[in-house]
Formats: structure tokens, sequence, C-alpha cells
């Protein structure tokens, strides 16, 4: 019997997957919600040291089309959040995320929307840099948003939304000591990169699976093409999301990953 062939957003998530377990995002594990589904990621956040948010453990679910990456993922936050550009039932509005759709209305650039060329690593990102900095022109919680700003323009004096931000912080806590998980306080501490261990072999043996299809698929192509085209079929070709550079950053500016 024919061995079916594994679809491309597969092969293109376990890329994606592997990089950022063996380079992560400073500030984020990345774990599968099940091993066996490369389509439904769980997300652990910690909060940025010196921000509101520091000491917090939030979660979070990234789900993946099948057409992946041409379509974009959906982000939706499992822990209560209280932003401006995430919605009551957890899901993040930004830019990076909306269908790449001609939609002069929303008043964003098309460039701001998502493309193939965006990956994970891009949006997680993005979402630290939309906590640390909300953008309020269109928010997602209007009441959120209005108290933000009341706290911005007041330069802190008027505490009510650092308040909420810091009770929801401290409600984490448990979670994080039932997960096992030390959270980082300082930045030292936050820009430890740390590979996620898997619970079981299944991941390596999906990986092995991933890389026998690109073999067998380049092994008929070697069958159809003459010597010359050896040298450009062979082998499988490294992400460029793999071969960014990570950095530990304090106080970004999202200027290019604006809501809607």
């Amino acid at each position: 019997m024919a061995h079916q062939a594994t679809p491309s957003s597969q092969k293109a998530l376990m890329m994606e997957l592997k990089s950022l377990q063996d380079q992560p995002v400073e500030g984020f594990r990345i774990t599968l919600v099940e091993e066996s589904d490369l389509y439904n990621w769980e997300v652990a956040i910690f909060g940025p040291p010196n921000t509101l948010y520091e000491g917090g453990y939030f979660k979070a679910h990234i789900k993946f089309p099948v057409d992946y990456p041409y379509s974009p993922p959906t982000f939706r936050f499992l822990t209560k959040m209280w932003h401006p550009n995430i919605y009551e039932n957890g899901d993040v509005c930004i830019s990076i995320l909306h269908p790449p759709v001609d939609d002069p209305q929303s008043g964003e650039l098309p460039s701001e929307r998502w493309n193939p060329t965006q990956n994970v690593r891009t949006i997680l990102l993005s979402v630290i840099s939309l906590l640390n900095e909300p953008n309020t022109f269109s928010p997602a919680n209007v009441d959120a948003s209005v108290m933000f700003r009341k706290w911005r323009d007041s330069k802190g004096k008027d505490k009510e939304y650092a308040e909420i931000i810091r009770k929801q912080v401290l409600s984490t806590t448990a979670e994080a000591e039932r997960d096992g998980v030390k959270v980082p306080t300082t930045l030292a501490e936050y820009c430890v990169q740390t590979r996620v261990p898997s619970q079981d072999s299944s991941s390596d043996l999906l990986y092995d699976d991933l890389y026998d299809d690109d073999m067998e698929e380049e092994e008929d192509d070697d069958d159809e093409s003459d010597m010359e085209s050896v040298g450009e079929a062979g082998g499988i070709s490294g992400m460029e999301d793999g071969e960014m550079s990570t950095r530990c950053y304090d106080n970004q500016d999202d200027s290019g990953n604006e809501d809607s």
C-alpha cells in the first residue's frame, strides 16, 4: 500500500516546533496540547520583569488551520486577561493574526496583516509587545482601554488598571505551582533560554516520519530528473525561523504590530 504523504502544513509546524524547542523565545514555553496533534499548541507566557505583568504565568492556545502558513492561526488566552486588545473569551486582536484580505474599513495596511512569511516566533514577539504596549485605537475590550489610558495619561497616579493586572498576576501563582514551574522575576532569569524536554519519544518519532516523507519525495524527484538537479533537490531546506537570532527584550516598540 502506498505511503500517504504528510500535509505540507504538518511539515512546516514540525519544523517550527523543533526550532522553538531548540531555540526558545525568552519568556515562553511551547508544548503540544496532545503529542499526536500538531495543529494545537499550548503556550505558557511569563510576565516580563519591570512591567505590570512581572511574575505572571499566563496560558494560551494557538490553533493552526490546515492550510497554514497561508492562513493565520488563532491565539486565545486560557488565563483570564484584562487588556484592551484581548476579548472576553481570551482571543487576541492583533493585525498579524488577521487574514490577508483587503478591508479598507479596518484601518489596517495589508503589510500589517498575516502573510506566509510570518511564523510562530513573530506571533509570540508581537503578543508580548502588545501586552506591554496596548493599542487603544480600536480596542477589543473598551472598558480596559479606557482604564489603561487613564493609568497611562496620569503616569500611574490612577491605579485602577494596574491593580487589576496585579491581582490577575497573583492569581496565576497557584497554577504555576501546580505545574511545577518557577516563574522568572528578574531580567537575568527571564533571558535564560531553556529547552522544553519531550514528555516521551513520540515527538521524535513524528519528526522522523516527516523527514522520511521528505526523503521519499526527494527520491521520487531524483528518479524523474537528471543528475544535475540532485544538488538542488537533496536535503530538507532550513526554515528562516530556525535561523532567526533571539534576544532578550525589556520594553520594545510594537508600532508594527497594531491590532484592530
